[in-house]
C-alpha cells in the first residue's frame, strides 16, 4: 500500500468514527425527548365577543345607514374622543384639513380611522348587501373601464330590464340569505324618457323597501323630479361614482362631462337620499 492510499484510508476511517458519534449522540437525544413530554406553542384566539343583544330591544337595534339619519343621532354632540383621538360629524372640512388627512402614514390613516369608527359604530358589526343587475350590456356611453359599452368588444351580451316579479324575487332570496341592503344597477346613461321601465322601478323599490330592506340604486343621470320619486319610493340610497377627477375625466369619458355627474349627486341630495 503506498503513502496516498494509507492516507485516503486513514481519512475515511476518521470520518466513519465521526459519522458513528453523530448517529449516537442523536440516539441518545432520541431517547432523552422519549422520556419527556413536548410542547407545542399554539395560537389562541382572543374569546368571542358576546353573542348580539335581542333585537326585539328598540336600543339594540342596527344604527341607521341613511347618512342623514345617523347623523341626527350626533346633532346635540360636541365630538367624542377615544384614545386621544376627537372626532365629530361634520361636512366643513377645508382642502388644508383633507391635505393633512391625505398625508398621513398608511398605519397611523388606518389606525385613526378605525379608531373614530369605533366611536360611532360596533367594530364586529357588517352589513350583507346583495347587488343586482336589472339591466345588462347594451350602454351607449363610451366608459374606458366598462365591459358593458357597445363601445367596446366585450363577452357581455346585451339583456332587456328585467322583470319585477324576477327581482322581487331575486330580493326576497337575498333577505332569506341575510341581506338587509338590496341594490339594483342599470347599465344605460340615464334614466331619461324611459317611463315605462322607470315605472317598473318605481315598483321595484317600493315593493323591496316593504320587505323590510334598504334599497339602493345605480341607474345613470337622474334629473330632479326622478329622484324625488325615487325617495317617495323609498330609495335608501344612490350609487353615482365620480370616477376620476374633473382634469382626468375627459380621457376616460368623453360622453358625459364631470358636470353631468355632480348634477346628478346634487339632485339626489336635495330629494333627502
Amino acid at each position: 500500500m503506498n503513502r496516498t492510499t494509507a492516507a485516503a484510508v486513514r481519512a475515511f476511517s476518521r470520518t466513519i468514527q465521526s459519522r458513528s458519534a453523530h448517529v449516537s449522540g442523536l440516539q441518545r437525544s432520541s431517547r432523552l425527548l422519549s422520556t419527556r413530554t413536548v410542547k407545542i406553542d399554539t395560537y389562541t384566539a382572543n374569546p368571542p365577543p358576546p353573542p348580539p343583544p335581542s333585537l326585539s330591544s328598540i336600543d339594540r337595534n342596527r344604527l341607521p345607514n341613511n347618512d342623514r339619519d345617523r347623523n341626527a343621532l350626533y346633532a346635540d354632540e360636541e365630538s367624542r374622543s377615544m384614545s386621544n383621538i376627537s372626532a365629530s360629524v361634520r361636512h366643513d372640512w377645508s382642502k388644508e384639513e383633507i391635505a393633512q388627512i391625505y398625508d398621513l402614514p398608511f398605519h397611523e390613516l388606518m389606525y385613526q380611522a378605525g379608531t373614530v369608527h369605533r366611536m360611532y359604530w360596533n367594530a364586529a358589526e357588517v352589513q350583507q348587501c346583495t347587488l343586482l343587475s336589472i339591466k345588462t350590456g347594451g350602454c351607449t356611453e363610451d366608459c374606458s373601464y366598462c365591459s358593458q359599452s357597445t363601445r367596446h368588444k366585450t363577452f357581455v351580451k346585451p339583456e332587456p330590464t328585467m322583470k319585477v316579479k324576477a327581482v322581487l324575487e331575486a330580493a326576497a332570496r337575498a333577505k332569506e340569505a341575510g341581506s338587509t341592503r338590496f341594490c339594483m344597477g342599470a347599465a344605460w346613461r340615464e334614466l331619461g324618457n324611459k317611463k315605462n321601465a322607470f315605472n317598473h322601478i318605481l315598483t321595484m323599490v317600493k315593493e323591496v323597501n316593504g320587505m323590510g330592506m334598504e334599497v339602493c340604486c345605480t341607474l345613470g343621470m337622474l334629473t330632479a323630479t326622478q329622484a324625488k320619486q325615487l325617495k317617495e319610493a323609498g330609495l335608501s340610497a344612490y350609487n353615482h361614482n365620480l370616477d376620476t377627477s374633473p382634469e382626468h375625466y375627459p380621457k376616460v369619458i368623453t360622453t358625459r362631462t364631470y358636470e353631468d355627474r355632480l348634477n346628478t349627486i346634487a339632485n339626489v341630495r336635495d330629494a333627502g337620499i
